[in-house]
């Protein structure tokens, strides 16, 4: 929303519309006693959406701090919670007693799917590019075994499941509506 001019321009996201997996929070402790969330600083989207999340569904209001030296996650203080996003998520499974699922809370408080990240573009960028870009977005998608076993990732039993079912790439109508309903509430935390 901060960058000027710029729109949507493909029918394709990275979304959920279940468990992500690879977006939470983990503590040691309940949500309701966390005191501090240790934001991964990769994700300014997922960061907007856990302070959306402390603020109507859990009812919290930690202080927030930015993540740079993740050793910390290998001794938490006490009240401490961290937002991970990506694969440094997988590592780190069952090393927490308490894990929330970012896109499983959205749609817990809203009953709507979550759409993490999309392709924009300034209207200035010509329509054969934009082309081009789909194309190899449907290519990617239809090949999706094959990405699996080309980058060396056929050991893990959960990257077929991951890009198939925690990982939703279409951007319907569902998706559109609960981006909106996202800037709306990011608007009121981040005016930018």
């Amino acid at each position: 929303l901060s960058i000027p001019e710029a729109h949507i321009v493909s029918g394709y996201c990275i979304g959920a519309s279940r468990p992500v997996r690879t977006v939470v929070v983990v503590s040691q402790k309940p949500i309701a006693d966390v005191r501090r969330i240790w934001l991964d600083s990769h994700s300014r989207t997922s960061s907007l959406l856990t302070r959306i999340l402390c603020r109507e569904l859990w009812k919290i209001e930690p202080q927030f701090l930015y993540l740079d030296d993740y050793s910390l996650l290998d001794t938490p203080q006490d009240g401490d919670a961290f937002l991970l996003i990506g694969d440094k998520v997988f590592p780190r499974e069952g090393h927490f007693r308490h894990s929330y699922d970012l896109a499983e809370c959205w749609n817990t408080m809203t009953g709507l799917p979550f759409v993490f990240a999309l392709w924009i573009a300034r209207e200035s960028v010509p329509g054969q590019e934009i082309e081009a870009l789909e194309r190899s977005l449907a290519f990617g998608l239809d090949r999706i075994p094959e990405a699996i076993e080309a980058y060396g990732h056929s050991a893990k039993p959960y990257a077929f499941d991951y890009l198939t079912k925690n990982i939703d790439f279409i951007l319907d109508q569902p998706k559109r509506k609960a981006l909106a309903l996202f800037w709306e509430k990011a608007a009121l935390l981040d005016p930018r």
